[in-house]
């Protein structure tokens, strides 16, 4: 097998071992990154990775790094092409994404300042959140192209919808796909025109206050999570949603995915970070890919943007 480049993981808690366990087990890069403040606690979960390749067989070599708040330890990440950003405080219960607002801001802040400066040609994947502020605020501070900065969002809402759908349904979740736009939160817009079970719409199956019961528990599926953790957050569902795009950019696939990206036109849209469907490529979002979406849809888009782009210019003079 050919592997060529090298992913960093930035955040070595359960969401970003998770994710740099997922992207060394693709076994198509030669070097996955996983970094940390926290003293040791990244080499040895690099250790621990390198030690399942014989029983997993992949030869992607895991390097862990301890990571100062002054930058020290960022050149590890030297040459990069992708690296997700998963740096920042999870929630806990009772805190909505947006409680996080200030404190993560200031450690995205600080983290994307070190890989601007080590990684200067990466693609940037945000995670943290809150998702849509900490994406746009990651673009501001690297002053990286609109294009090479994009956060994990869609994929996971739209993961979660498919779930419960199937759940419902009692149905494979491979036969059933949906959507969600808009943002990673309150203003997470469904779209039930793309929503289909083999083939057939999800209206035509659920009622519509069933498909309302599942779009509610999708918008609030990362808090059902907390409150049952007690302590920590959903990370299994995100890292896969994280790694996939990763993959893609690694891959050069022009794969079309729900992401948070630059919009500027689209829908009627422009200058914010959205929830919308990407084509993605080596070079970050090739293109947003505009769906014929209902009036209702495009109506509830437009209202999300407008909710975003009030709270992506508060954070960015955190």
């Amino acid at each position: 097998m050919s592997r060529k480049g090298k992913v960093a993981v930035i955040g070595a808690g359960f969401y970003g071992s998770t994710t740099a366990q997922r992207l060394a087990e693709y076994d198509i890069f030669d070097e996955v990154v996983l970094t940390d403040i926290i003293e040791g606690r990244p080499e040895g979960l690099a250790l621990d990775m390198n030690q399942s390749r014989p029983v997993e067989g992949f030869e992607t070599k895991v390097t862990g790094q301890t990571t100062g708040t002054a930058g020290e330890g960022y050149e590890a990440i030297a040459g990069a092409g992708i690296v997700v950003i998963t740096a920042g405080l999870p929630r806990k219960p009772g805190m909505s994404r947006m409680d996080l607002i200030e404190v993560n801001a200031r450690i995205v802040r600080s983290v994307v300042e070190s890989v601007a400066k080590h990684a200067p040609e990466a693609v940037l994947i945000v995670v943290s959140n809150p998702l849509d502020e900490m994406t746009a605020l990651a673009a501001k501070v690297s002053g990286f192209p609109s294009s090479r900065v994009l956060g994990q969002a869609g994929m996971l809402d739209t993961a979660r919808f498919s779930y419960f759908a199937a759940e419902k349904l009692g149905v494979p979740v491979g036969s059933v796909s949906t959507l969600t736009l808009g943002s990673h939160g309150d203003t997470m817009v469904p779209v039930p025109s793309a929503c289909f079970v083999d083939g057939k719409p999800l209206a035509s199956l659920l009622p519509a206050d069933e498909i309302d019961a599942l779009v509610d528990r999708t918008r609030n599926g990362g808090g059902e999570i907390v409150a049952l953790l007690k302590t920590g957050s959903a990370y299994y569902a995100p890292s896969a949603a994280a790694a996939r795009m990763a993959r893609a950019v690694a891959e050069d696939s022009g794969a079309i995915m729900p992401v948070c990206a630059w919009v500027d036109g689209q829908y009627g849209i422009s200058g914010v970070y959205l929830g919308v469907e990407a084509e993605i490529g080596s070079a970050g979002v090739r293109r947003v890919v505009e769906r014929d979406l209902s009036d209702s849809e495009l109506d509830a888009l437009r209202a999300a943007a407008e909710a975003v782009r009030a709270k992506q210019a508060d954070v960015a003079s955190l």
